[in-house]
């Protein structure tokens, strides 16, 4: 498990987790899980035309996730979020299995799109979402208190003159990217998980701001650290102990 040629989805699960904790939660204290669960499909297209044009999927994740979120903004302003949300899912994903149609990997690309590729990260990519992480933490911390501030008490944001638009801006964009790097190793269905469960247990357990965002990065390493180790050993996909983990978590926080 702890092999010379594993140690790169070590590495990527631990960055993931960072990123995912961190963000996620603002997803829980802005009410935006929907939101979390809608940019991952709309990335799914994204590495299906990468894989089809034979380009990083890297690329056309991230290029897909921002025009998803260019997709909620716009739709968002004509009528009810929820709808624009319910369109960004059925158009998006419905456009991406369009394009893994058109390739000759059809299964084996879908599989690794919806439910990730855990234990097949190469090298050459943990340099782009090392980058990711470390510029989404760097972004997160230089607006930490306006967003948060503006998640908790939109009343109180725009009384202290917070630009509101900018910062839904602000967290989408960040949102985008955390769904980019994600998808690769855990899966377009299963980055909802990862970025609502620990910070969902983190805020039941803690009430302070900080101190719950720091221990929703802690569970969510723990989390992924655990999913890996039992997938390794059982030969089970990562998704399934993604999944029952994350929710054990946040009923065992409940109940706690």
């Amino acid at each position: 498990m702890f092999a010379t040629f594993y140690w790169n989805t070590w590495l990527a699960a631990s960055l993931l987790a960072l990123a995912a904790g961190s963000l996620g939660f603002f997803v829980i204290l802005r009410r935006n899980a929907f939101a979390a669960h809608a940019l991952p499909l709309a990335a799914f297209p994204g590495g299906a035309l990468a894989t089809f044009l034979g380009i990083s999927p890297l690329l056309g994740l991230a290029g897909f996730a921002l025009l998803g979120v260019l997709f909620l903004r716009l739709f968002s302003r004509q009528g009810r979020r929820d709808v624009a949300i319910g369109l960004l899912l059925s158009s998006f994903l419905a456009l991406g299995g369009l394009l893994l149609s058109l390739g000759r990997e059809y299964a084996a690309r879908v599989y690794g799109l919806l439910f990730g590729e855990a234990w097949a990260i190469p090298a050459q990519s943990l340099q782009p979402l090392a980058v990711l992480c470390v510029l989404l933490l760097l972004l997160l911390l230089w607006q930490f208190r306006p967003l948060l501030l503006q998640s908790s008490s939109p009343a109180l944001a725009s009384a202290a003159a917070i630009p509101m638009d900018r910062m839904d801006w602000f967290f989408l964009l960040l949102l985008a990217i955390v769904c980019a790097a994600a998808v690769p190793l855990v899966g377009t269905l299963l980055v909802f998980t990862l970025l609502v469960s620990p910070a969902a247990a983190a805020q039941r357990l803690l009430a302070r701001p900080l101190a719950a965002w720091l221990l929703s990065m802690l569970l969510a390493e723990i989390l992924v650290w655990s999913a890996l180790a039992l997938s390794y050993w059982s030969n089970w996909p990562l998704g399934f102990f993604i999944g029952t983990l994350g929710a054990g978590l946040f009923l065992s926080s409940r109940r706690w």
